[in-house]
């Protein structure tokens, strides 16, 4: 039997998503009263600018005072998407206080303060529920925390940013160099006027946060990940990937170790081989792959942002939280029981593309080789070709087997000393094998 008093809902930020969610809000709401066992009623909207025409929204609905909206005590929702760390993070544990559970599509906030956050709901008896944080529509979040709560997860690897997506498939398929990409993504709205939060990966490192703390059952912080944009790949790279049957992708690549002691969390350009699922996301779709003991190999794809399919995401939480908020439970909330270590990027282990500059002379090839063997480095395959521009200089492109991270700095300082090597051109890490 459904009830007929309403839960209300408050909603932080009306722009592209959270005037989504107020639409099928407003145009599902028979649906959701449905399947929530309740009418949902937008009770208040929260905006920085009150003047802006918002279509299918009551003007009385509307107010600048975000405070006073999660503090009046008859929200049971507060579903935040206005994105930052203040007043954001305020507001939230605001809601807690005042016996409003909270649906967040925050990941800067979660990946810095997640357990803060999380703490706070426990403490009050709330929901903190954030499927919206991390690929958009996808359902991963859940997945993670729920589907694969008995099984144990290993590795998650994924595309994680639409935009950093487009911009390198574009420089793939077409041959374009970053900037030409860049601005073909700005001209169609997949990027920012600043692009920096994609392209130098503060985006993608935030989502790693998240899915590593879920998958791990361990506290992972933005801080715990490595983090290499992708602003210096060139064609020239693209180029050597498809040489070696790859193409290249910004990864956001969580891990536990072999001996199952620790855990990594990293984003960075890689080249992946075409075989491989994530070679084929095109576009400004986002794909995350998920090797467990139990379920095997797993992969979830679709569009990773967007107003219409992040708000599908915030939705799908807010019938969950309503559904809790009826039969007077709370769903999962953080499991960091595991509290495993975050190793540091120097131990992680992974194959390097190295290509160089070198004089085109005998006994190069000989001298690179002993500096590798001298850092335990082991070479895979080796390619050298003369130039034809009579610089008297080659390129020399070497592909190691696994090695650390640590391991291949220390070869490639060595290898800055050698005279006969002029320059390295790129080194970029293969994954996915």
């Amino acid at each position: 039997m459904m009830r007929t008093r309403p839960l209300k809902v408050a909603l932080l930020g009306c722009g592209v998503v959270g005037s989504e969610v107020a639409r099928i809000m407003t145009t599902h709401a028979d649906d959701l009263a449905a399947r929530i066992g309740a009418p949902v009623e937008l009770a208040g909207v929260a905006v920085r600018r009150p003047s802006r025409v918002r279509e299918g929204i009551d003007p009385a609905l509307v107010t600048t005072d975000a405070t006073a909206l999660v503090k009046r005590g008859d929200i049971d929702v507060v579903v935040e998407v206005i994105g930052g760390i203040e007043p954001a993070r305020t507001l939230i544990t605001t809601a807690f206080e005042h016996g409003a559970s909270v649906v967040s599509a925050n990941k800067a906030l979660l990946a810095q303060d997640g357990a803060a956050l999380h703490a706070a709901a426990e403490e009050h008896g709330e929901d903190l529920y954030y499927e919206a944080a991390v690929a958009g529509a996808i359902p991963l979040i859940r997945p993670l925390r729920e589907s694969l709560a008995g099984d144990k997860v290993n590795r998650v690897l994924g595309i994680v940013n639409g935009t950093t997506n487009f911009i390198l498939d574009k420089m793939d398929s077409s041959g374009a160099g970053y900037q030409e990409a860049l601005d073909e993504a700005t001209a169609l709205g997949y990027a920012e006027a600043d692009p920096t939060a994609d392209v130098e990966a503060f985006d993608a490192a935030a989502k790693a946060a998240i899915l590593a703390g879920i998958a791990f059952h361990t506290r992972v912080r933005l801080d715990d990940v490595y983090r290499e944009g992708m602003t210096e790949v060139t064609a020239a790279d693209f180029a050597s990937a498809r040489e070696m049957g790859c193409t290249i992708k910004l990864l956001a690549i969580c891990e536990r170790a072999a001996d199952g002691g620790s855990v990594t969390a990293r984003v960075h350009p890689a080249m992946i081989p075409l075989t491989h699922p994530l070679a084929s996301v095109r576009g400004a779709y986002n794909a995350v792959f998920v090797e467990s003991d139990a379920a095997g190999q797993l992969m979830f794809y679709g569009p990773g942002a967007g107003g219409a399919p992040t708000a599908s995401a915030v939705l799908g939480d807010l019938v969950a939280v309503c559904r809790n908020r009826l039969s007077g439970a709370t769903g999962p909330g953080e499991s960091a029981y595991a509290a495993l270590p975050v190793s540091p990027m120097g131990d992680v282990v992974t194959r390097y593309h190295i290509s160089l500059d070198v004089a085109d002379k005998p006994g190069v090839l000989a001298q690179v080789a002993t500096v590798f063997a001298e850092h335990g480095v082991s070479i895979d395959t080796v390619r050298q070709q003369g130039r034809l521009d009579g610089s008297g200089e080659a390129s020399l492109v070497v592909v190691t087997h696994r090695a650390s991270d640590a391991s291949l700095t220390g070869t490639v300082e060595a290898l800055r000393k050698l005279d006969t090597v002029r320059g390295v051109a790129s080194i970029m890490r293969v994954e996915g094998e």
